[in-house]
């Protein structure tokens, strides 16, 4: 006897059919632009771009922290002023804070060197701090006790240098040539003097051998 094919029940046919209907393009672009909208809705929304002021007192502030880290707290105080005068409350008030921070490190007493020697040795720590004007002093001081140092009068050129006194800096590496030849060899290779070695005079005074 032949198989008979049996009818597919109502109920199964219905749910191929809805299977069906949920696969159709036209239903899953629906299904996908729902989800895009839930995948939009969930994404937080970009923060605002802080204004030209507010960023211009947080450069100030990164500028004084820098300064501070390199022990030269006047020009770090003077940074740390200029933060305090913008428009965000929190970088102004944390700059208040070291404000009073440099002055109390400006205020405390510094080394009292006695020798050449030492007040050399504070000159040279305040020539890479930049503090040119104290490191002036202090060679001053040296060469008031020790006239014929080398060392002392090549500080000099290189304070001077950076100060921007050409001339002064110009006498004080003659003068330590003189006293101390190889003081010649040192200056061609000091980028200290790179801003003025330049010069003519120096050119002639650093490499006599091309005259």
């Amino acid at each position: 006897m032949p198989l008979k094919t049996k009818k597919p029940a109502k109920k199964a046919v219905s749910k191929l059919a809805a299977a069906a209907k949920l696969a159709s393009p036209k239903n899953g672009k629906i299904a996908d632009s729902k989800k895009t909208k839930m995948e939009r809705a969930a994404k937080p929304a970009p923060a605002p771009s802080a204004p030209p002021a507010v960023k211009a007192q947080l450069q100030a502030f990164e500028r004084a922290i820098q300064l501070l880290h390199k022990r030269n707290y006047r020009d770090a105080r003077e940074w740390f002023e200029k933060a305090r005068q913008g428009p965000s409350l929190e970088i102004a008030a944390n700059a208040m804070t070291h404000v009073r921070m440099c002055d109390r490190r400006l205020a405390s007493p510094g080394p009292q060197p006695k020798s050449a020697e030492e007040h050399y040795n504070y000159a040279v720590a305040l020539t890479n701090l930049r503090d040119l004007t104290q490191a002036r002093s202090h060679l001053q001081l040296a060469l008031e006790l020790e006239p014929r140092a080398d060392h002392i009068h090549y500080a000099m050129a290189v304070c001077l240098a950076l100060s921007g006194d050409s001339a002064g800096a110009y006498d004080s590496l003659k003068r330590a040539i003189e006293l101390q030849p190889r003081n010649r060899m040192a200056a061609r290779q000091d980028s200290d003097l790179e801003g003025i070695s330049s010069q003519p005079r120096f050119s002639s005074l650093l490499y006599p051998e091309t005259e």
